[in-house]
């Protein structure tokens, strides 16, 4: 499945849910929800997985963690703020770059409108 093909399936799973809930509550709790709505949709989610930083021979094991990375091809990164901070597209960017993924989704489920909230990041695609 390609990354578009993914995207289509998050987009539309983050929609039903900032549909059920609405915004408001935790990003641990958006979390939660959409990896098992992914997970039982047959795909292979890491949640909150340690991604190394290597910097010349220094390997630091735990550079970042992931929210969510989809069939080991989109990461998506969740947040539940007022906005949307200059330095969140640019954080995912690079987590695009250390991980080789293509594309990342940037979720903000504090939003009316969900639509308004989704911020699509990549890196070579």
């Amino acid at each position: 499945m390609s990354e578009n093909e993914l995207s289509k399936i998050i987009v539309n799973c983050a929609y039903q849910i900032h549909t059920k809930l609405g915004p408001g509550l935790l990003e641990s709790v958006y979390e939660e929800i959409m990896n098992y709505e992914l997970i039982s949709q047959g795909l292979k989610v890491e949640r909150q997985k340690p991604i190394p930083v290597i910097w010349n021979e220094l390997k630091m094991e735990i550079g970042f963690r992931s929210d969510l990375i989809v069939e080991s091809k989109v990461i998506i990164e969740l947040k539940s703020v007022e906005s949307i901070a200059l330095v969140h597209p640019k954080q995912l960017l690079t987590y695009l770059r250390l991980t080789n993924c293509k594309l990342g989704l940037l979720i903000n489920f504090n939003e009316p409108l969900i639509k308004n909230g989704i911020t699509r990041i990549v890196n070579n695609l």
